[in-house]
């Protein structure tokens, strides 16, 4: 019972610091109105204050409390300290259906705005539980299969926004998570819901606790594992889905809170449920009530969601040196080979399918009058001249993606790790963000900020990750935080309303439309230089996933080759996203359908997965360029679109 006080201590203190913050900048907002005196615009400042500030501010508590009890739902249950709504893909479920919602039938949004919602976050939850239930519940692959679902709904969403454009700003400033209120509908919505699901958590809170005696103890005192599951899971994935219905995706709040609560003191499931929604709540409202007191008029323009990502995954980085993480990477099983084509007919395979889709890509073509043609006529060099760099291009960032990817799956042990996870993408997105928002460069000067971007994201992974001698997972959260930091940044930059955000959001799709020869010549030689670097370090590679104490026993330097081989695979993926954009699963579909084929070794999964990793990524292009022409759709999109159901099937079968 004392050791019980003494962990609620800590995070009392917490709640109680933050919502003294929250009420002096909340005092500020509402202390002018409340002492304004009659005059002509007495009514309307009181009308603002009590139809727009104060339902504001509600909903901030409301939405914040209940993003929180959603996270630590989530965590208690899947017993993973990395998940939330946003790590599962819970929001980014709910946000693609609300999406496709209200461009193609804006009338059910009226009848029915928290259906569609929780239809789209109950589809994303059933995928990556699934997928987690078939692994065991393993934490970060539940994490990894929830990141790679978040990008293919924010493909299939930037898609469609893309091909939209009218309604880019509105479309951009809701998923990013809007708090701003014309009355008291919404805070009261929100309240009477997550009531109901508050008593849900109050019926649960015993058998959550036994969970921590691990599956077969609990089992054994009478706790049916997947009916608790179930109620526990859909509980969250309702608070999720009731929160974006009504203000749009806010991030970082159910990571946050209850780590902030865990590293408090908060032990037992109980305590965590009770101060995180506490916690959640006192974060966002102070949030939303600095990013009014600082924007002014902009505030209702400027996404709160964004801005809470801002500032709070840095908060999260300082954090994850203090948060001691129970749940390890477990290595993957040692499988022996299959019989069946041997590496150099595998090869050889892979490198006719390349030949045949580079000979589509450069020679085939099709229009609205000819039809499917072959280049010929006078017109050929001209055309030539245009296709090839492109060609080259996404050839080249399809092999670096590829072996990134390679990279990453070998040091995790983890089959679904991608480049994306690194934040690299992001930073090079954030490069072009500032880029054409605020200097608006060539093309050159694109390329310039971007790599400035990629290499800065990638020098604060490797300090942060120092510490712990680059552990995998610890370079992954740190990845995690900094993508979803940076994400914001462009989302608030891109809702801006700037006519820039549009070649902003064209970029950010992968088209290599505005490719030309001195870029397709600058990434086939970083292609050459850092790939012939990844396959030296082909001993590190077989060696590694291991495990730390035999790669040691052999010589491994563990500190020097992690350190190495995520910086490399940082330079590939940044390398890579500057010409194709961050939207792409290469680098997971690569070296999966290597190892599928039987290359299981360093040199030839690399190998393997580079030369698919080419051809994936050029086949994107071309069917981009022809499937609805003479429009074209972004390789990256097209890349992505058709490779996370493709990989979630694979991954589905094998587990």
């Amino acid at each position: 019972m004392i050791a019980s006080r003494r962990d609620n201590i800590g995070p009392a203190i917490v709640t109680i610091l933050l919502l003294a913050l929250a009420g002096i900048a909340c005092w500020f907002l509402v202390a002018p109105p409340l002492s304004a005196v009659a005059g002509p615009r007495y009514d309307i400042t009181r009308m603002v204050l009590y139809y727009s500030t104060l339902p504001r501010l509600a909903t901030a508590l409301i939405a914040g409390a209940a993003l929180a009890l959603s996270g630590a739902l989530l965590q208690q249950v899947l017993r993973n300290p990395l998940a939330d709504p946003t790590t599962l893909g819970i929001s980014a479920g709910a946000n693609l259906a609300l999406v496709v919602a209200s461009l193609f039938v804006p009338g059910l949004l009226g009848a029915g705005r928290d259906f569609i919602a929780l239809s789209g976050s109950a589809a994303a939850a059933l995928i990556v539980v699934g997928l987690g239930a078939r692994r065991g519940f393993s934490p970060y692959s539940l994490v990894l299969s929830g990141l790679v679902l978040s990008l293919w709904c924010g493909g299939l969403a930037a898609i469609l926004t893309y091909l939209n454009e009218s309604s880019l700003a509105s479309l951009f400033i809701w998923g990013a998570g809007s708090l701003a209120q014309q009355s008291w509908v919404i805070p009261l919505s929100l309240l009477w819901r997550l009531a109901l699901v508050a008593i849900v958590c109050a019926l649960v809170i015993r058998p959550l606790s036994l969970l921590d005696l691990g599956e077969s103890g609990s089992a054994a005192l009478g706790v049916r594992l997947v009916r608790l599951r179930f109620i526990v899971i859909a509980a969250a994935v309702a608070l999720a889905a009731f929160v974006t219905s009504a203000v749009g995706v806010i991030g970082f709040i159910g990571l946050v809170a209850p780590t902030l609560a865990r590293l408090a003191g908060a032990r037992r499931p109980g305590q965590l449920i009770f101060w995180s929604p506490l916690i959640g709540a006192s974060l966002l409202l102070l949030a939303d009530s600095v990013l009014q007191l600082v924007a002014g008029e902009l505030g209702d323009f400027l996404p709160t969601g964004a801005v809470t990502a801002i500032f709070g995954s840095p908060l999260l980085l300082a954090l994850l040196p203090l948060l001691k993480i129970r749940h390890r990477i477990q290595p993957a099983p040692v499988r022996q080979r299959q019989r069946g084509l041997t590496t150099t007919a595998v090869m050889a395979l892979a490198a006719t399918c390349l030949l045949v889709v580079l000979a589509a890509g450069i020679f085939l073509g099709r229009d609205a009058t000819e039809g499917w043609h072959l280049v010929s006529g006078d017109l050929a060099g001209d055309i030539l001249a245009i296709r090839i760099p492109k060609v080259v291009a996404a050839l080249a960032s399809g092999a670096m993606l590829a072996v990134a990817g390679t990279i990453l799956q070998r040091l995790t042990s983890n089959e679904m790790a991608s480049p994306e996870v690194l934040g690299i993408s992001a930073g090079a997105t954030f490069g072009v963000a500032i880029a054409l928002i605020a200097v608006s460069p060539g093309i050159t000067g694109q390329f310039t900020f971007a790599a400035v971007g990629a290499i800065g994201v990638l020098a604060i992974i490797v300090v942060s990750s120092r510490r712990s001698s680059f552990a995998p997972e610890r370079v992954l959260l740190a990845g995690i935080s900094l993508s979803a930091m940076v994400d914001a940044v462009v989302g608030v930059l891109s809702s801006s309303g700037d006519p820039r955000a549009a070649i902003l959001m064209r970029w950010m799709s992968g088209s290599t439309y505005l490719v030309d020869a001195t870029t397709a010549r600058i990434e086939a030689v970083a292609a050459v230089l850092l790939l012939s670097v990844a396959f030296l370090a082909r001993r590190w590679l077989d060696l590694l996933p291991l495990g730390p104490a035999p790669a040691a026993a052999i010589g491994v330097p563990l500190a020097k080759s992690r350190f190495a081989l995520f910086g490399l695979a940082g330079l590939m993926t940044a390398a890579a996203t500057l010409t194709v954009g961050p939207l792409s699963f290469v680098g997971l579909m690569g070296p999966h359908l290597a190892r599928e084929a039987g290359l299981r070794r360093a040199l030839p999964q690399m190998a393997g997965a580079a030369v698919i990793g080419g051809s994936l990524m050029v086949a994107a292009d071309f069917v981009g360029r022809t499937i609805v022409s003479p429009y074209q759709i972004p390789a990256g999109l097209v890349s992505a679109l058709i490779g996370a159901p493709f990989l979630m099937l694979m991954l589905r079968r094998k587990a």
